[in-house]
């Protein structure tokens, strides 16, 4: 039998009141305020808090805080990745962010979602779905990423887009819901 967290992963319904669920969020959350009342002084404990919070050692990242997640362990970061003011990331599944990725502030990311029949939503289980974010990726100010999206290599993202579906490599979208404003030529 799956545990609850197998199940989480796995992106099926699962009960996050789970109590090895709500302490491992518990966990991240203190990392996470701990960082938020950090200041730029303290960039070596900025950077060790981050480290333990993500399980990992990503090269040249830098989060400004306010920032904010579920678990810090779903999120793969790749190098020189910038994430400004007031980004939060739900991963209870797997958020992959390729290299030279730039969020403006207030980007929110969601692989949280919940079941559309109110009896099963209401009965307090929910699941989730992975997202990929590529490489030298854009991301505009207020733009959300919803549940199960994959964005391509070289995309921009307009302030404000919701992304709801997958995008390839090399385009800019924008809006709500997001979509392809014009081909990039990245030659």
């Amino acid at each position: 039998m799956k545990t609850e967290k197998e199940k989480m992963i796995a992106g099926e319904l699962y009960r996050p009141t789970d109590e090895h669920l709500v302490n491992e969020r518990h966990a991240a959350r203190v990392l996470f305020q701990e960082f938020n009342a950090s200041n730029e002084e303290q960039k070596v404990k900025r950077v060790k808090l981050l480290q333990n919070l993500f399980q990992s050692t990503p090269e040249n990242l830098y989060i400004e805080p306010p920032f904010y997640c579920d678990y810090g362990y779903n999120i793969r970061l790749g190098k020189n990745v910038f994430v400004n003011y007031n980004c939060c990331i739900l991963d209870v599944s797997t958020v992959s962010i390729g290299d030279n990725a730039m969020f403006g502030p207030n980007v929110q990311i969601y692989t949280a979602t919940h079941p559309l029949a109110y009896k099963l939503r209401n009965s307090g289980v929910e699941y989730a779905k992975p997202i990929v974010i590529g490489d030298n990726v854009w991301i505009g100010g207020h733009s959300v990423i919803c549940p199960g999206v994959t964005i391509g290599n070289n995309v921009v993202i307009g302030a404000g887009s919701v992304v709801t579906k997958d995008f390839p490599d090399d385009v800019c979208i924008a809006g709500n819901p997001a979509r392809i404003i014009k081909s990039i030529d990245n030659n």
